[in-house]
């Protein structure tokens, strides 16, 4: 049976090891990427106060909306501000579902359509774009590297900015790669030799895995990943032909069957 090993952090992985596992793969939980709370309580206060200033926020993962309500667990009104007028922003139906699920109206959430061919920054913009004029506010909701500075992409922090708009961004949650034991890195060598497929939805969690690992030859190794830019990454990094698969479980899954 082909292996097929989900990077993702534990708390985003159940969904992908479901479909995997219901699709008749052996799904293996195989976290690259740790991510824990950020904030202490003057953060979080401060946080909410830029909040309450915005007209947009932009949730850049459901993580950044979870650890958010945890650091504004003694605000439970945060979400207020968005019933009477701001929008919250994202780029794909995960994080939109961990909006709904903290109270924000669905009605107030901005994310690419269904059948966007991706789902990125780029989408994004091309749906909220007609929001923004000068002296707008964004507050942009992100996680910080292992050096703890905000991480993510700057392209649509240009794009506001272009346009004259204020934007401010808060790290409430801190990505680490996972450590790999002697012993993980000894089944990574059997993965490769067993043609196991590698799954990688972040840039960070292909860097986790090659950092750590050095010395091996990934010229062989299979992969699929969820965006043309981890692609080439992953070739940078020696991995020939990442598959790059459309947003949807759907077509993850038709990735997987194509190099299985």
């Amino acid at each position: 049976m082909t292996q097929v090993l989900v990077t993702r952090p534990i708390q985003d992985a159940a969904a992908w090891m479901r479909a995997i596992k219901e699709a008749g793969w052996d799904a293996i939980e195989f976290p690259l990427l740790d991510v824990s709370p950020n904030l202490d309580l003057e953060g979080g206060h401060a946080v909410y106060q830029q909040i309450l200033k915005s007209q947009a926020v932009m949730f850049v993962s459901a993580n950044a909306v979870r650890f958010l309500a945890m650091a504004l667990e003694d605000q439970a009104h945060w979400v207020d501000h968005f019933k009477s007028k701001a929008r919250a922003w994202c780029t794909g139906p995960g994080t939109a579902a961990a909006l709904i699920q903290c109270g924000i109206p669905e009605s107030q959430i901005d994310q690419p359509p269904v059948d966007a061919m991706r789902l990125d920054s780029e989408a994004l913009w091309s749906v909220v774009q007609a929001q923004v004029s000068a002296n707008f506010h964004a507050q942009f909701i992100r996680g910080a590297d292992e050096s703890g500075a905000i991480a993510g992409r700057d392209w649509l922090v240009i794009q506001l900015e272009n346009r004259g708009a204020n934007v401010q961004a808060a790290a409430v949650y801190q990505r680490l790669p996972s450590r790999l034991s002697d012993t993980q890195k000894k089944l990574v060598n059997q993965h490769l030799a067993n043609g196991a497929i590698w799954l990688f939805s972040s840039s960070a969690c292909l860097h986790s895995l090659v950092d750590q690992c050095p010395d091996l030859d990934w010229s062989k190794a299979k992969a699929v990943v969820t965006h043309p830019r981890i692609a080439a990454l992953a070739q940078q990094l020696g991995w020939a032909t990442p598959s790059i698969a459309n947003p949807g479980i759907d077509s993850l899954l038709g990735s997987i069957k194509s190099l299985a």
